[in-house]
């Protein structure tokens, strides 16, 4: 026997050994378990897939949810843009009223308010608060303090609770993340988020991470084209602030309850805190997801983690194939051990176990998938289709209804028990009926699968925009149907289109029934059915005029005009008597309109709906009226637009009627500015006030000083002050030739001349300061040359103290009265025989010398008093006129002999004073000896020519330094003056200061 044949024997033993009873079945048995243990492993394999997609699911519709509810708070921004667009000011009240109906907290979670953002430039600050707080916030100002390029102060934030009071008047500008987002929005024109912030409001703990969503608002309708254009045009901004706490709460629903979420704000994660994190302390799960979601240009990057033991692996299959497997072993081992004699047959047993059992598993495998990605794909497209805004609708050309979306139910008012699914003709005849034209409304019974848009009408005034366009679902022809309500857009552009077509005819000054018949025929423009009637209240507040009804019949107006309000009178009487809208829905049957219900009738009116107009006041001006042909109560859009009809029709009849009232006033400040009996100028001195920055830029922070060390600049900025327009009074005050209003012919001169530039120096700095009011004294130069005086007082019209363009300057002619001041104040102070400072100016002088003296202690002064020798002699021999002859010449002499400094004064009769400051006893004994020689020695020459030759006595004492003050020491010359009479006159006498001391009494000198 040969190798070969050898090991073919030994095979084959080794083959039927294994086949046999006793080790076949083992074989089988493992096989099986084997089998059976793989098929464990991927049963667990494919639950672990189903925990996983579960996972990636609720991820999906947390990450959708997010950015929807993100989506849905900037469309309410670009809603507070449009109410900005709308009208050229928007009140703090208009954008409350606005806000409230928007009802934030209920339909915004997470929200902290609804506000806007005013840009005020660096130099419009203060007239900014000003202008805030005369709006009734005394204590508003713009925070932090400092000095900036621009601010962009909150001034309105809805709702205005106590917690959004602490950002009014907050600079957003003052902080560089949200300055980053303002200027962004500003130069994109789009929203824009600020990176993660703590918000102003924030004052809870623990405190939660904020951030600004800012859209920016312009001048409408300036272009806004090119960044520059944008940046010239920029009002302001719209905002809302959020919490991520507050806008994560309640999101993704129950499913999301299971996720650890963590937001960063930015593309990276894991550097720092995260801005969010619904699980704090929760452990690190096995699975996780990183997502980037983009919401007003910035980029959030969400970390999502399945919470441990919040979903677990379902293992129900795994063990059932387990459990399985090992039966099925031991039966197929069984039946192996049963038909291990038959050869043959036990292999073919194995073999088709074998395929069966793989067979199994990739029916298993396929089921599994199939099932999953139906499940994904149709949880993904309920939720596609749920979240939009449009209403969806989708069919398949023979007029069934394959989809639809819950925005269609809700815009079309599907009511629950309509049975559509089956039969779309309902649905689409629910939709017809509600259309104003049911021809332009849809059909699915139609083939037509080109694209489509048309605009609908509904009944109750709502404007929806269809679309439609056809599509493939597999190898199915279909069609897919969008629905947007477009009323509210559309009522704001025939709103902005009315609005400015009226402010046009005011800005014209038509006259007031134009104005109103504008505004009717703006209502009845796309509202076919309605007739527009405006009524107003006669002078005395007691009968309705028609001022604008274009569409009602002549009868039917004239049979209201002028009729007493009062009960039963109509719609438009209540809606007087009531302040608030009456609704009357069928005229027939309604008692109020008992007295003119023929004549209604004869109109075919059915319906009448009055709001009543009312004033920023609270007066009530007329009433707005709209008629319905039909008897039916008015929808949500004809109740907008009675309310949008009544408020422009107010300010229409407010503006028109101050516009008659402001040119009344003009005239008469005109007649009184031209014959007002002080002299008034109308002054520009903006370029002043623009000169006056260009000197604060380049660094002169002292003004005063520096302009009075430059007179060619402060000569330069006064050329820079133009006059605009003087009074009657004005021209005469400068002798204008006939009294000619020649305007350049008129300069500063004629306020402030070359002499008075030191106070238009003090003008111009009181102004830099802020200062509206200014006066002072100068002096002025006519047109004829003559230098006069005047009384100028300056003042800056309120509203105008950053530009200065509106000042008013008063003068009035002091000349004369400085004349006569002088005069009266000449008599009061002057001896009027001699010239020389009477006894109270003197003392005056000397009380002024003794607080100097007080102030400078080692200063001394000496006081002499001067009596003529024996003048009752000259009186007697020669008269009392000669005697006043002597008093004049010695005066002369005396000024002779003084200083400039030295102070003279007639104390009374013949006595005389000297005051010499700086003079102490020795000097001040010399000084009076040498005018005593000189009078002795000088012949006094009478008016006939008689010399007569006279003789002094001068007493001297000093103060200042330890001695008493004036009164004393001219007490103390009045004794040494004494003491000279009594030693013989013509002499000399000092006293020193002893004699002030108790008891030592020295009689006054005399004669």
């Amino acid at each position: 026997m040969s190798a070969a044949a050898g090991a073919r024997l030994r095979l084959r033993r080794l083959v039927q050994e294994l086949l046999s009873p006793r080790v076949l079945p083992l074989l089988v048995l493992g096989g099986c378990l084997g089998v059976t243990a793989v098929l464990w492993r991927d049963a667990l394999a494919d639950a672990e897939q189903d925990v996983q997609a579960d996972f990636d699911s609720r991820a999906r519709e947390l990450v959708n949810s997010l950015d929807q509810r993100m989506q849905t708070y900037v469309q309410a921004l670009y809603g507070v843009q449009g109410l900005f667009a709308s009208s050229q000011v928007v009140d703090r009240d208009e954008f409350r009223t606005y806000l409230t109906g928007q009802d934030l907290h209920r339909h915004f979670p997470g929200v902290h308010g609804i506000g806007y953002i005013q840009l005020v430039g660096a130099g419009e600050r203060a007239a900014h608060e000003a202008a805030v707080r005369r709006e009734g916030f005394p204590d508003y100002r713009i925070v932090p303090d400092g000095e900036r390029a621009w601010y962009a102060p909150i001034v309105y934030l809805e709702p205005f609770n106590d917690n959004n009071r602490r950002a009014f008047g907050y600079d957003t500008a003052s902080e560089a993340h949200r300055r980053g987002a303002l200027e962004q929005a500003r130069d994109s024109a789009q929203p824009v988020m600020t990176p993660t912030i703590r918000l102003v409001q924030e004052a809870g703990e623990p405190v939660q991470s904020g951030f600004l969503v800012v859209l920016p608002v312009y001048v409408h309708p300036r272009p806004l084209d090119t960044l520059a254009q944008r940046r010239a045009a920029l009002r302001g901004w719209v905002y809302a602030p959020f919490r991520i706490g507050d806008l994560m709460a309640g999101l993704g629903g129950p499913r999301a309850a299971a996720l650890d979420v963590e937001i960063y704000d930015g593309d990276a994660t894991g550097h720092e805190a995260p801005m969010y994190d619904s699980a704090p302390h929760a452990d690190g799960g096995l699975r996780s997801t990183r997502q980037q979601i983009s919401i007003a240009n910035h980029t959030w990057t969400l970390r999502i983690s399945l919470l441990p033991g919040a979903v677990t692996v379902r293992t129900d299959k795994a063990q059932q194939i387990a459990a399985s497997g090992v039966a099925f072993s031991v039966l197929l081992a069984w039946l192996t051990w049963l038909l291990a004699r038959g050869r043959l047959q036990a292999r073919a047993g194995l073999q088709r176990s074998r395929a069966l059992a793989e067979e199994l598993k990739q029916g298993q495998d396929k089921l599994m998938v199939l099932a999953d990605s139906a499940q994904r794909s149709q949880a993904m497209l309920r939720s596609i289709l749920d979240s939009t805004v449009d209403g969806i609708l989708v069919d398949n050309l023979r007029g069934e209804v394959l989809n639809s979306n819950r925005r269609l139910r809700e815009l079309w008012n599907v009511p629950e028990q309509l049975d559509w699914q089956g039969d779309g003709a309902v649905l689409t005849g629910h939709m017809v009926a509600q259309l104003r034209d049911p021809d332009g409304g849809p059909r699915l019974d139609g083939a037509a699968r080109h694209e489509q848009s048309a605009v609908l009408r509904l009944k109750d005034g709502r404007v929806i925009e269809q679309h439609r366009r056809g599509l493939m679902l597999g190898s199915e022809p279909a069609r897919i149907w969008s629905f947007r309500d477009i009323t509210e857009r559309t009522q704001i552009e025939r709103r902005e289109q009315m609005r400015r077509h009226v402010l046009e005819l005011l800005a014209s000054g038509a006259p007031l029934y134009a104005i109103l018949q504008a505004v009717a025929l703006g209502v009845e423009a796309d509202n076919e059915d309605l007739l527009c009637s405006i009524l107003l209240l006669d002078d005395s507040g007691e009968n309705l005029l028609v001022a604008a009804a274009p569409s009602l019949p002549a009868f039917f107006n004239a049979a209201v005009h002028g009729k007493p309000i009062g009960a039963g009178i109509g719609a438009c009487g209540e809606a007087v008597l009531t302040r608030s809208r009456v609704i009357i829905e069928d005229i027939r049957s309604a008692p109020s309109w008992a007295a003119y219900r023929d004549q209604a009738l004869q109109a075919r009116l059915g319906a009448c709906w009055s709001d009543p107009i009312i004033s920023t006041s609270g007066a009530v001006l007329g009433t707005f009226a709209l008629y319905h042909r039909e008897a039916r109560l008015p929808g949500v859009a004809e109740i907008a637009l009675i309310e949008q009809g009544a408020r422009l029709a107010a300010i229409a009849i407010e503006r028109a009627r101050a516009a008659a009232a402001l040119r009344a006033g003009e005239a008469r400040f005109r007649s009184l500015y031209d014959h007002a009996p002080v002299a008034l100028w109308e002054q520009d001195w903006s370029a002043v006030r623009n000169a006056l920055a260009e000197l604060a830029e380049s660094g002169v922070d002292d003004l005063a000083a520096y302009l009075q060390a430059n007179p060619s600049q402060l000569r330069r900025l006064a050329a820079l002050v133009r006059i605009v327009d003087v009074n009657a009074a004005a021209l005469t005050q400068v002798a204008a030739p006939d009294g000619r209003k020649e305007l350049g012919a008129l300069s500063l001169a004629q306020n402030f001349d070359a002499a008075a530039m030191p106070n238009f120096a003090r003008a111009l700095a009181a102004l830099a300061q802020g200062q509206q009011l200014f006066a002072c004294e100068g002096s002025f130069e006519r047109l004829d040359g003559v230098a006069r005086l005047n009384e100028l007082t300056l003042l800056v019209m309120p509203g105008h103290t950053h530009s200065l363009n509106f000042v008013i300057v008063s003068t009035l002619d002091i000349t004369e009265r400085r004349r006569m001041d002088d005069e009266l104040r000449v008599l009061a102070t002057t001896d009027f025989l001699t010239g020389l400072p009477n006894r109270r100016e003197f003392m005056g002088r000397l009380e002024q010398e003794q607080g100097r003296l007080r102030r400078d202690i080692g200063s001394v002064a000496a006081v002499l008093l001067l009596d003529i020798d024996h003048f009752k002699r000259i009186n007697d021999e020669h008269g009392h006129a000669a005697g006043d002859v002597v008093l004049r010449q010695l005066a002369q002499l005396m000024r002779d002999s003084q200083r400039k400094i030295d102070m003279l004064g007639r104390i009374g009769g013949e006595e005389f004073a000297i005051l010499l400051p700086g003079t102490d006893l020795e000097a001040g004994v010399v000084f009076a000896e040498r005018l005593r020689q000189r009078v002795a020695q000088t012949a006094m020459r009478l008016d006939d020519g008689v010399a007569l030759h006279i003789t002094v006595s001068i007493g001297v004492a000093v103060m200042g330094g330890k001695t008493a003050g004036g009164d004393q020491a001219l007490s103390r010359a009045d004794q040494a003056l004494y003491r000279a009479k009594g030693g013989g006159r013509n002499r000399v006498e000092r006293m020193e200061s002893e004699a002030d001391r108790p008891g030592h009494q020295v009689p006054a000198a005399s004669g």
